[in-house]
């Protein structure tokens, strides 16, 4: 098996010990991204759906820096400080991932760092035929 770490400049500088994406041969293990504006590493204004937009945002950065993207997630995992918020995150994810529907979790957690409402991690599948990308294709608002 190969391993490898996939950075991009585009999501949140990590603090702490671990990567932003590990990619073991063809898969993309994606760190779990907060709202965080990457530039500012500050929580982005609003609320649960300014948040969730950040945090795709930021993971869509991840995956592309690994070479992969939105679209070819097989997994992901929500964590949310409130349940409550579960149906405003939905309509950011289903606008977001549109017909792609990976396989999810959501669990209740009793806070996140930097005081965040949200937190997505993932897992996808690598395009063997695309390098790692460090800019962005434009997207629609979320």
């Amino acid at each position: 098996m190969t391993l490898s770490i996939a950075h991009s400049d585009l999501a949140p500088r990590v603090y702490g010990p671990y990567s932003q994406a590990i990619v073991a041969d063809s898969v993309v293990y994606a760190a779990g991204q907060l709202p965080l504006d990457p530039a500012t590493m500050e929580l982005v204004p609003g609320g649960i759906t300014e948040q969730a937009a950040q945090v795709l945002v930021n993971l869509q950065a991840v995956l592309l820096g690994a070479g992969t993207d939105l679209d070819r997630v097989v997994k992901t995992t929500l964590f949310l400080v409130d349940l409550a918020d579960f149906d405003a995150l939905n309509r950011v994810y289903a606008r977001v991932f549109g017909d792609h529907k990976p396989a999810r979790t959501t669990v209740q957690v009793a806070a996140l760092p930097r005081g965040a409402r949200v937190e997505i991690d993932a897992i996808a599948v690598k395009s063997p035929s695309w390098p790692a990308l460090q800019s962005m294709p434009p997207r629609e608002e979320y």
